[in-house]
């Protein structure tokens, strides 16, 4: 994994600012169209990743710069966990919708980084093109790790449609200005549906087709509920 690519012309992976990081998204979304789609291999099951980023419990408000931050990045083989790794630091924003990258962008990259492993795709509890300038953080640390991503959050960012049906595997198409960004996806009968985005290097069908297969009795993805708990549990050591 580099961080290449997409970043060749920038001074920073992770800008420090607002205006930098949002024309970088606007220049990410651009280059999203052109990049080559992925595809897992017929012949084996794939690797799949999942990263996720936490801070204190009992926190007020939505977040400030330098909240303490425990990120973890996990790979798992048919939803069994293979390798993960924790890493402790802060936040280096606060959280503004939008801009979810200046906040947890360069933690979560370098705990994917630390895993150490290969992988074949790697889910985020982040937006993908569902985001004002179309390119949320899915599509971002994508890029910047050089590994095809899934976006997968509890609800849409500014993208709208209706809900999914009640059966597991039931969509609903969520647009933003007449494209379609992402589903609503019952992963589960009886719980709140999940939104499904492509993010780096993939389509929706494949994603929607890959979260369905890695959720396994709950709500969320098994690489994706891992990386979740191993970052809460490590803020409680």
């Amino acid at each position: 994994m580099s961080s290449s690519g997409p970043f060749d012309e920038q001074p920073a992976v992770w800008p420090s600012g607002s205006g930098q990081l949002e024309e970088l998204q606007r220049k990410l979304a651009l280059r999203w169209r052109s990049e080559p789609v992925w595809r897992p291999q017929p012949d084996r099951p794939p690797r799949v990743g999942a990263a996720f980023a936490t801070t204190f419990r009992g926190m007020v408000g939505t977040g400030a710069a330098g909240d303490p931050a425990w990120a973890a990045a996990v790979l798992c083989v048919k939803g069994a966990l293979v390798k993960s790794a924790v890493l402790t630091g802060r936040f280096d924003a606060a959280y503004v919708p939008g801009l979810l990258a200046l906040r947890e962008g360069r933690l979560l990259q370098e705990a994917v980084l630390a895993l150490g492993a290969r992988l074949d795709v790697l889910m985020v509890n982040a937006t993908g093109r569902d985001h004002p300038r179309g390119a949320g953080l899915a599509i971002h640390l994508g890029a910047a790790c050089d590994v095809p991503t899934i976006g997968v959050t509890d609800r849409p960012l500014v993208a709208t449609g209706p809900e999914a049906g009640t059966q597991r595997g039931a969509v609903a198409e969520l647009r933003l200005g007449g494209e379609l960004v992402g589903y609503r996806v019952r992963t589960r009968v009886g719980v709140r549906s999940a939104v499904v985005q492509a993010g780096w290097r993939v389509d929706l069908d494949t994603a929607c087709k890959l979260v369905l297969d890695a959720t396994r009795g709950g709500r969320t993805p098994e690489p994706l509920r891992q990386a979740r708990r191993l970052a809460r549990a490590s803020r409680s050591n």
